[in-house]
């Protein structure tokens, strides 16, 4: 069944996101692995991206860990440095799908401020037909409910919707509600997907 619009993820699809990487760098491998086995940075995060307050959340987790309260912060002072680079193969596709007329549609696990420095970071996150952002709708992947409301606002059969994530639990919860579903591995298996369903041929990512 050829899809009727295809779905992106942006974390570790569209743009990297590696926090560890970010803090190895800053404060050493062994520091970093104190960091992140003394504080749930992630359980942080997964607050920020159903939509609580960024500053708020991280002055809350730095004020109750206050011997890691620097390296806290840097979580929002230095975001952007974490949530880089492009991956440039992936917005070459990205637009190769748009020149070829197919609707592209974003759905990602991103708080309400961060998605907004990102899309003033990184001018391609505006070039999406609809965005579907986590920290707005309240919902995070892989809960069902925010499949579910894709589909309600977008108003595409389950089965034409074509979603890439590098998130297995996340492509296992679209399949469950009859997406067509590709687990990111790069650019370049995303690339023969969208060839092998027709959205696009080889000669438009040249």
């Amino acid at each position: 069944m050829t899809p009727d619009a295809v779905i992106f993820d942006i974390g570790n699809v569209l743009i990297e996101w590696q926090p560890e990487r970010f803090y190895d760098r800053v404060i050493g491998a062994e520091r970093r692995a104190a960091f992140f086995g003394a504080i749930d940075l992630h359980g942080m995060n997964d607050r920020i991206d159903r939509g609580e307050p960024f500053a708020a959340v991280i002055a809350e987790v730095a004020a109750a860990n206050p011997d890691w309260a620097k390296e806290i912060r840097m979580w929002q002072d230095r975001w952007i440095d974490m949530a880089a680079p492009a991956i440039d193969d992936s917005v070459d596709i990205l637009r190769a799908l748009r020149r070829a007329g197919v609707p592209v549609f974003a759905l990602s696990n991103f708080g309400i401020e961060t998605f907004q420095i990102g899309r003033e970071h990184y001018p391609f996150l505006e070039e999406f037909d609809r965005h579907y952002i986590s920290g707005h709708m309240g919902v995070t992947k892989p809960d069902p409910r925010i499949y579910e409301m894709v589909e309600d606002d977008c108003g595409v059969t389950p089965g034409r919707l074509l979603f890439t994530d590098d998130r297995p639990e996340n492509i296992m919860a679209a399949s469950e509600r009859g997406w067509q579903a590709h687990l990111f591995d790069g650019p370049v298996g995303w690339a023969r997907r969208l060839v092998a369903a027709g959205l696009i041929t080889r000669g438009a990512l040249a």
